[in-house]
């Protein structure tokens, strides 16, 4: 039996890429592995045994899952309750288009969009499987899957090649072999690395897996990421991530998936952000740029400003304004014997405890380094945008209107926006018609919530610019090649 497929000619999204005369770029498409074919290229890696292991023990899964756990279980261990009913089903052509590389190509121009960057679901939760074997693996037949899947289509699509993390040399070897020999061109690592708190070991496995520490690969990292990034830069790829901070801190509920979802995107891409900026990561690699992926821009200008606030206010220099030994303690005595009254008479020889200070405040214990901002190479305010704003991009979602604040250049420090780009999210529930993703940007236009410019910056320049940062030939070979140019040409004159 044949069904025909009610498809409009051109949907809304379609007029409106055709008026605003430059290509849309969506950073964030997903899709869904076909999972009986993915098998099959696991065997291929890691033979029929760790493909029975891994059906047994899903990424994402562990000892305590909590659709295993009773109600009195998942009090016990605070298990978070988990995502679900995450695709569009009740739009059958919505859902089949996730999983079906020709059909999500057909449907890009219904979108509006003229090229996407591919991330897939199974895929991101690889990075985090704790077992190396296993890791890795998954890692391998998800990049050879993809490749071979998506790549008679790459005029339109290209999809990211996943990359673990836990080491440097893994990331090394399965970066190499993506893009050396599967000619990918867009990679995602891992936000973070959940890491046991040796001190904690003694206890137990229990105790371990939950006492853990993140690592985010550049400040106070168990390893040196140095060689990582360095290998970015020569084979040419932008990092990218797309990872989750459900179950952290407060995102533990037991009983309610919406809040330990909302926020959590922006909370795992704030700890790498902050990471790689404290870290030194963009002083000691300055052609290097990093994008992350569905926790909006928000938290961008927000982390932003607050950078900037905390250099103002901490820097060096002014902090020497909080140094304890800057006390004049002759008028600090006369004060309390003339202001403090009958509590603080008998006690003068104790003035000092207390006041914000830990210890006693004439004789303070060493802080160590006063100068946190030495990694970073800060030296003065610009020194803060350049390192943030030349090296940080963020996607946000085509209905997401707080893009707002990153587009806001009369509140951002120096005027400028924060490097917010489209990533639609699509294929997952809060984006369930991917035809809508053009029309959504530009309604943000319509509303005066951002300009015409910004939209343009929005949907194509902002990714012209990432992705042609380390490779000009990007975009060689597809439906933006001439626009691509075009932007190269005009920002080397």
């Amino acid at each position: 039996m044949t069904i025909a497929l009610e498809r409009p000619q051109k949907s809304k999204s379609a007029q409106i890429r055709e008026r605003l005369g430059y290509p849309i770029i969506d950073t964030d498409v997903h899709t869904q592995e076909f999972i009986p074919a993915f098998l099959d290229y696991l065997e291929q890696v890691g033979g029929s045994k760790l493909v029975d292991r891994f059906q047994e023990n899903l990424p994402g899964s562990s000892r305590f899952r909590w659709h295993k756990q009773s109600w009195e279980e998942r009090r016990a261990y605070r298990t978070a309750r988990p995502p679900f009913w995450g695709r569009p089903t009740k739009d059958t052509l919505a859902l089949a288009t996730v999983t079906l590389p020709k059909l999500l190509y057909e449907r890009l121009q219904e979108a509006g969009t003229d090229f996407a960057v591919l991330y897939p679901n199974l895929a991101t939760l690889a990075t985090h499987i704790g077992n190396e074997e296993m890791r890795r693996a998954v890692c391998r037949a998800a990049n050879l899957y993809h490749a071979d899947n998506f790549g008679p289509y790459g005029d339109r699509i290209t999809p990211i090649a996943t990359i673990p993390l836990h080491t440097p040399q893994e990331g090394i070897e399965e970066l190499e072999f993506a893009v050396k020999t599967l000619g990918l061109k867009a990679i995602q690592i891992p936000g973070h690395v959940r890491r046991p708190i040796p001190a904690f070991q003694k206890y137990g496995e229990e105790v371990a897996n939950e006492a853990t520490w993140i690592d985010t690969f550049g400040l106070d990292s168990e390893y040196d990421y140095d060689p990582f990034w360095a290998k970015c830069v020569e084979l040419k790829v932008v990092p990218t991530t797309h990872s989750s901070g459900m179950g952290w801190t407060s995102r533990r509920s037991i009983s309610n998936y919406q809040y330990n979802h909302i926020g959590h995107f922006a909370s795992a891409g704030e700890a790498l952000c902050k990471s790689l900026f404290f870290g030194g990561v963009t002083r000691r690699f300055p052609t290097l740029k990093f994008a992350f992926l569905e926790g909006g821009s928000a938290w961008g200008a927000s982390l932003y400003a607050d950078i900037l606030w905390h250099w103002e206010t901490r820097n060096p220099e002014i902090l020497q304004n909080n140094n304890p030994n800057a006390v004049d303690r002759e008028l600090l005595l006369e004060l309390f014997t003339r202001y403090g009254g009958e509590k603080v008479h008998g006690r003068l020889d104790q003035v000092g405890n207390g006041l914000g200070f830990h210890g006693h405040l004439f004789s303070p214990d060493d802080p160590g380094e006063l100068d946190e901002f030495k990694e970073a190479g800060i030296t003065r305010p610009e020194d803060v945008r350049d390192r943030f704003l030349n090296h940080f991009y963020f996607g946000n979602e085509s209905d997401d209107i707080r893009v707002a604040h990153a587009y806001n250049r009369k509140a951002n420090p120096f005027g400028d926006r924060v490097k917010a780009f489209l990533g639609s999210d699509s294929g997952h529930w809060d984006v369930p018609d991917i035809t809508a993703v053009t029309a959504n940007a530009y309604s943000m236009v319509e509303r005066e919530i951002i300009t015409e410019e910004d939209l343009r910056y929005f949907l194509s320049i902002h990714p012209l610019e990432l992705y042609t940062s380390l490779n000009r030939d990007f975009f060689k070979g597809t439906a933006v090649e001439k626009a691509a140019d075009e932007y190269l040409a005009s920002v080397n004159r």
